[in-house]
């Protein structure tokens, strides 16, 4: 039952749900922006509503992944949560339904595993997020700052040898192995700041031009 619960956990990460949403405006997004299957590409390329619904979803997957799956397989969910949910975040982020590639970064997936297991930790996170963001308009910034605060905050309310940080530190290095590219383009000064939604150079005409 519970190898059966984590490849539940991995398809339902693996749902693909900026291509989706992409698909229903008739456009494939690992096509247009930055390629990206995460909001923040929807959002430059789409805008706002589209973004939205795919934030929503992707954290709705991994909170449930790590709420639900570990009762599925008749397991304590605060114990064996954080595990089902990182399955989740692989799942989001190497598809098994566009061939283990094109997915997210894993960072809505990863919020939606610590509101549903840690909200503390979750809302720690959040307002670090907020707050690079507003300052630096960087997502790609806020969401490490977001992941360095997890294991932080995760280990003040649950303790440095609880399941619960020990996951938290695989989340963080998760994020910041898939922020690699992000990392040296802000090294460099040459990560792109979060404009107005639909903002991306070229995405209507490639909305425009895409099949439907």
């Amino acid at each position: 039952m519970i190898a059966l619960a984590l490849v539940l956990a991995y398809l339902i990460g693996s749902v693909p749900t900026a291509y989706l949403v992409g698909r229903l405006k008739g456009v494939d997004v690992r096509k247009i922006g930055s390629g990206n299957m995460g909001a923040t590409n929807v959002y430059r390329t789409l805008g706002a509503w589209p973004a939205a619904i795919v934030l929503l979803i992707d954290a709705a997957k991994g909170a449930v992944a790590a709420a639900l799956m570990p009762r599925l397989a008749g397991l304590e969910p605060a114990t064996w949560g954080i595990l089902f949910g990182v399955v989740a975040m692989i799942g989001h982020s190497r598809p098994i339904f566009l061939g283990f590639k094109s997915g997210g970064k894993g960072v809505a997936s990863a919020a939606g595993i610590f509101a549903a297991l840690s909200p503390m930790a979750f809302a720690a996170g959040l307002g670090g997020f907020v707050l690079v963001l507003a300052v630096t308009r960087y997502v790609s910034l806020g969401s490490l700052v977001a992941a360095t605060i997890l294991p932080i905050a995760s280990a003040a309310t649950h303790g440095i040898r609880s399941p619960m940080f020990a996951g938290a530190l695989a989340v963080t290095v998760f994020v910041y192995w898939s922020h690699r590219a992000n990392i040296g383009r802000l090294r460099r000064g040459e990560e792109r700041r979060l404009g107005r939604p639909g903002s991306e150079p070229g995405a209507g005409r490639q909305a425009r031009g895409a099949p439907r």
